[in-house]
C-alpha cells in the first residue's frame, strides 16, 4: 500500500511538472510566445475598451468570438449580436472607461489568455443628475484563433463597493 501511495505521489509530481514547464518553459518563466501573447492582450484589452466608448462595431465584431458569453455585473447575460446591438440602440452607453488593474496570463503555447482586471466605468448621468460610475472586476478569456485572431470568448463582471474618500 505504501508502495502505491508512494508511486502515486511520484506520478503527480512529474504531470505537476510537466503542467509547469507546459505552461511556463523549463525555466520557470513564460514561453516567448505566452509572453508575446500577453503583450498583444493587454494592447487588445485597452482598445476593446476604447472601442466600447467610441462605438467602433468594427472593432468589436472581430474581437468578440461568434459564440461570445458577456455576464454583466447585474446577472444579465448576452452574446455578441446581442452586446454589440445594445450599444447600438443606446442601452450600453459609456462616456469613458477607465483601466484601474490588468492582469494578463497566457497558456498553450500563446494561443489562450485569462484576463482579470478593475475598471471604472463612466455613464451618461443618472435621471436625477447625479454621476453614474461602476467600479467592476472582471475576467475575460480569449481564444487566438488562426484566421481571426484574438477572439473574447467569455466576459464577466461583478460591481465593486464604491472606494471610500
Amino acid at each position: 500500500m505504501k508502495r502505491i501511495l508512494s508511486f502515486s505521489i511520484a506520478a503527480l509530481l512529474i504531470l505537476g511538472l510537466a503542467a509547469f514547464t507546459t505552461i511556463h518553459g523549463k525555466d520557470g518563466k513564460p514561453s516567448a510566445k505566452d509572453a508575446a501573447a500577453v503583450k498583444e492582450v493587454e494592447a487588445l484589452e485597452r482598445q476593446r475598451f476604447e472601442a466600447q466608448v467610441k462605438k467602433d462595431y468594427a472593432f468589436l465584431e472581430k474581437v468578440f468570438a461568434d459564440d461570445l458569453v458577456y455576464t454583466h455585473s447585474n446577472g444579465k447575460q448576452n452574446g455578441k449580436t446581442d452586446y454589440i446591438q445594445s450599444i447600438r440602440d443606446g442601452k450600453s452607453v459609456y462616456d469613458k472607461i477607465d483601466v484601474e488593474a490588468l492582469n494578463v496570463r497566457a497558456y498553450n503555447d500563446g494561443k489562450a489568455a485569462v484576463v482579470n482586471g478593475t475598471i471604472t466605468i463612466y455613464q451618461p448621468n443618472k435621471p436625477d443628475g447625479t454621476p453614474n460610475i461602476a467600479h467592476l472586476k472582471y475576467v475575460v478569456v480569449q481564444i487566438k484563433d488562426a484566421k481571426k485572431g484574438w477572439q473574447v470568448v467569455l466576459w464577466q463582471s461583478q460591481k465593486q463597493a464604491e472606494p471610500k474618500s
